[in-house]
């Protein structure tokens, strides 16, 4: 399979520009977080696709459990349907989420059942880390992968064993939050960074002395920022006043390289020290073409298979490139003028890594 090549080009802009992001975008409130949720049910209406139920014995347990209790009793016997599958529901309980709202659900297959498409969740409850029941799940499960099968060939596309339910699920029991009476709000950054934090914190103090005549931030480490909350302002007042401000961010330079689908992602701030890089490649084939040997007439011999074999060889490339990295655009410019594959830029990246020349974090994933 071709591997494609992705590479990441950010606005090239002069080394001493930022980019702008807003608060909002850059941190979150401490105190306001998703609670995850988890629940396991049963998935029916498949079209013979569901779990075998020799192999997935829970399956039926669950299902003459679900019956004793809507009172149809299943009296010394097994049930053989194959249009039931056994799943593990799970969902993320957002803040100030009150009894009634519909959040989103994700239903995952637990047994051996091949496709979930088409199938319905029954009544699945959904508990928190506590094992307290928040919300209920259950509806029409949406399912983006297929699988067609034939006697001799399987084609699949996509996970057709997951799907997500869009509102499938009702919140039944809130989760208290004391946050109209709280003193005081804690940022946390989503990316981590001294200098992020501090121009966080003089954006906020810059608005507050306007406003209310005191700075109210401190910066804590490179992801903490404390802020006093003013008199008389509701906490949701003051931080929708403070999260459209903007600030200039900052973040490390970093290439990331993933060799199974042949991505490479690189940041803006990549340098790269004047280095000559030589690629070429080397390619061996070699093909086995035996021949069958028949004796003379007469000769009382035997036939006889001799080898014959062919070994092909191809070396390519080898020209040898100098690339002087000031920014992005030069970086890129170079790799391209080596014509070279995604899998080879990647080798190529590890090799000016290695030499000391790249001016950023490389990580694999």
């Amino acid at each position: 399979m071709r591997k494609l090549l992705v590479i990441l080009m950010m606005t090239l802009m002069p080394a001493t520009a930022l980019a702008a992001s807003r608060v909002k975008d850059i941190a979150v409130l401490q105190s306001v977080r998703d609670n995850q949720l988890i629940g396991y049910g049963l998935v029916i209406g498949l079209q013979g696709t569901g779990d075998g139920l020799r192999n997935s014995p829970f399956t039926e347990q669950s299902l003459r459990s679900m019956l004793d209790v809507l009172g149809v009793p299943i009296e010394n016997g097994r049930t053989r349907s194959k249009n039931v599958a056994a799943v593990i529901v799970t969902a993320n309980l957002p803040p100030f989420a009150r009894a009634g709202a519909r959040i989103d659900v994700t239903v995952s297959s637990l047994g051996d059942a091949t496709s979930l498409s088409g199938g319905t969740l029954v009544m699945t409850p959904m508990r928190g880390a506590n094992g307290e029941i928040f919300a209920v799940a259950q509806g029409p499960l949406i399912v983006s992968g297929f699988q067609a099968s034939g006697q001799a060939e399987k084609v699949t596309e996509g996970v057709p064993t997951a799907g997500r339910i869009p509102n499938g699920a009702i919140v039944e029991r809130e989760i208290k939050a004391d946050f109209a009476d709280i003193k005081s709000l804690t940022l946390q950054l989503r990316n981590p960074d001294f200098s992020t934090a501090v121009a966080v914190t003089d954006a906020i103090n810059a608005f507050s002395r306007d406003n209310y005549k005191t700075a109210l931030a401190q910066e804590q480490d490179s992801r903490s920022i404390t802020i006093r909350l003013p008199a008389k302002v509701s906490p949701t007042r003051f931080f929708a006043q403070i999260e459209n401000l903007t600030v200039n961010t900052q973040a490390p330079a970093r290439v990331v390289m993933d060799e199974r689908t042949g991505t490479i992602v690189i940041g803006e701030d990549v340098r790269v020290s004047r280095v000559a890089i030589s690629h070429g490649t080397l390619s061996v084939r070699v093909t086995e073409a035996p021949e069958v040997v028949q004796p003379n007439p007469f000769s009382r011999g035997e036939t006889a298979v001799q080898p014959n074999t062919f070994v092909d060889v191809n070396q390519s490339g080898g020209t040898v490139t100098t690339v002087d990295g000031v920014d992005l655009q030069s970086l890129v410019d170079g790799l391209n003028r080596l014509g070279v594959r995604p899998t080879d830029i990647i080798a190529i990246l590890q090799a000016i890594k290695s030499v000391g020349a790249l001016q950023a974090d490389l990580v694999m994933q």
